[in-house]
């Protein structure tokens, strides 16, 4: 059974994973004419909010943090891209700065899109245009959504509706029933939910009593996710 089938999870997760898959070849072959692929190690930044962009980046293999810091250096997280995902084109679509910025939270692999064929390809493709519009569109829900979170759900909710969206990144040649694990810092995961570090361990060592999930070291898995539906409150 699907995860959709216990819990609208497309109302919570940025989506960008269909914006490329299945182009016409002139079409992928004109995006891709300069593409050029790179291996990031942990922490390592793809961009920096405020910088000027020069190209977008695909997610060949791995994942990334989007967030903004605020004054005192604090980040909030606003969304973890996974593999397949494409990232940057905010920014080189409005023609301003980027508004936050990315780094990769394990090793991953991915590609650099120049701005100049991203652009060219949008010219001539309505069907590359149309699919972005579509996932702009969503983007804007999602954060619709995240913003109702924030603002009255308890810190217990907010983390569990971050462990069933991020549970969803993790999954690999998956099997109905298998617990799923999750690899996390807790200070990202903090960030996240919008709270401090302390909060996160005391809910998770609840849920751990809970027999909800257990942890090794950083790594979360996630046993029952029906009670992290039921936790989540989210209707």
């Amino acid at each position: 059974m699907s995860i959709r089938d216990k819990f609208p999870i497309d109302k919570w997760d940025f989506k960008s994973e269909s914006i490329l898959v299945d182009l016409p070849p002139a079409v992928y072959e004109m995006l891709t004419a300069h593409m050029s692929e790179q291996v990031y190690k942990k922490n390592e930044l793809l961009f920096r909010e405020g910088a000027y962009p020069s190209g977008i980046f695909y997610i060949t293999q791995g994942k990334v943090k989007k967030y903004k810091v605020d004054k005192e250096g604090k980040e909030q997280i606003i969304y973890i891209a996974n593999t397949g995902q494409l990232i940057g084109y905010h920014a080189i679509l409005s023609e301003e700065r980027y508004p936050d910025s990315a780094t990769v939270i394990e090793e991953s692999t991915i590609a650099f899109i120049p701005k100049e064929d991203f652009l060219n390809t949008l010219d001539q493709s309505p069907l590359l245009n149309n699919r972005l519009l579509k996932t702009l569109s969503h983007e804007f829900a999602v954060l619709a959504n995240s913003l109702t979170m924030f603002a009255r759900k308890t810190v217990r909710e907010r983390l569990a509706l971050q462990l069933i969206i991020i549970r969803e990144k993790y999954k690999v040649n998956y099997v109905e029933g298998m617990p799923i694990e999750i690899n996390i810092s807790r200070e990202d995961l903090a960030s996240l939910v919008g709270t401090a570090r302390e909060n996160v361990v005391r809910v998770l060592t609840e849920f751990k009593e809970n027999n909800i999930l257990e942890t090794k070291g950083r790594k979360i898995i996630i046993k029952d996710v029906n009670q992290l539906i039921a936790i989540a409150n989210y209707k």
